[in-house]
């Protein structure tokens, strides 16, 4: 497939994204074996066999950058606060919905600088589609043989649209419940968009949606590839004190809260004050 991006490692990192969901796929739908992991989040033959071509590939692109994989996150704090570029990998994001047998699930594969995105890849082992973006660089969703379109975010819902809120189906908590309910009387009746993984992100940044707030817990490895995506695509993510989102090596690998939206959201402050209240 022949990709050109803006930056260099784009369309190679995009390739190994594909390639670590072919290696799932023979494990989907097939009664994989499930075990628990210390968190007793479920960790299958898929994850381990979708890590291994990633970390691999990443290594032939250039070894001098460390890879933090779900699959292989115990490297101490103190090595980590060293690394000025490292990969962020989920070699399996959805895995319930992957053991459920749902097509929600995908790879994810984030370039981080200094703590930032610099970019990050989102694909669909299922159906071979890949989304690809960053900050600056712009973001682009394709399909395997097909030539990527550029993907941007709406600012505001097209006519006859209502203002769409993605949910997660599986974490939702009662500070959510309040913010839906705060943004519901400000905005109007909220449709809500329910779908597995970092596609949540990607609803967004392809214009199909409108928000994503995330108040309940997620791992570092869940949200950087797509939040380089809906940067690339004019959305942010924010802290709920409204400041960006970043990667810093902390001791925890889990995330604060998050706020997902457009970025020149006329209804960004009130969205943050609900968040906030």
């Amino acid at each position: 497939m022949s990709m050109s991006f803006p930056h260099p490692m784009m369309a190679p990192v995009v390739e190994l994204a594909l390639q670590a969901g072919e290696a799932i796929l023979p494990f989907w739908r097939a009664d994989v074996a499930v075990t628990a992991k210390s968190d007793d989040s479920p960790v299958t033959a898929a994850d381990l066999a979708a890590h291994h071509v990633i970390v691999a590939g990443l290594a032939a692109l250039d070894p001098s950058i460390p890879v933090l994989s779900e699959e292989d996150a115990n490297i101490p704090q103190s090595v980590r606060a060293g690394w000025q570029r490292w990969w962020l990998v989920d070699p399996l994001d959805g895995t319930k919905e992957f053991i459920s047998g749902s097509e929600e699930f995908t790879v994810n594969i984030a370039l981080i600088e200094n703590g930032r995105v610099v970019f990050g890849v989102v694909s669909m082992p299922t159906n071979g589609r890949f989304y690809v973006g960053g900050a600056g660089l712009g973001a682009w969703r394709g399909d395997t043989g097909g030539t990527p379109v550029a993907i941007q975010v709406r600012d505001v819902p097209g006519p006859g649209e209502a203002f769409t809120v993605v949910a997660s189906r599986r974490h939702s908590s009662l500070q959510q419940e309040h913010l839906l309910a705060g943004l519901s009387a400000s905005l109007g009746e909220l449709q809500l968009a329910n779908i597995g993984s970092s596609l949540k992100f990607c609803l967004l940044a392809e214009g199909a949606a409108d928000c994503y707030p995330r108040l309940a817990p997620t791992s570092q490895w869940d949200t950087a590839a797509a939040q380089g995506v809906l940067e690339g695509a004019g959305g942010e993510v924010l802290g709920l004190n409204g400041e960006a989102f970043c990667y810093p090596a902390r001791e925890s690998l889990l995330n604060e809260f998050f706020l997902a939206l457009p970025a020149k959201a006329a209804w960004r402050s009130k969205l943050l004050e609900l968040a906030r209240s």
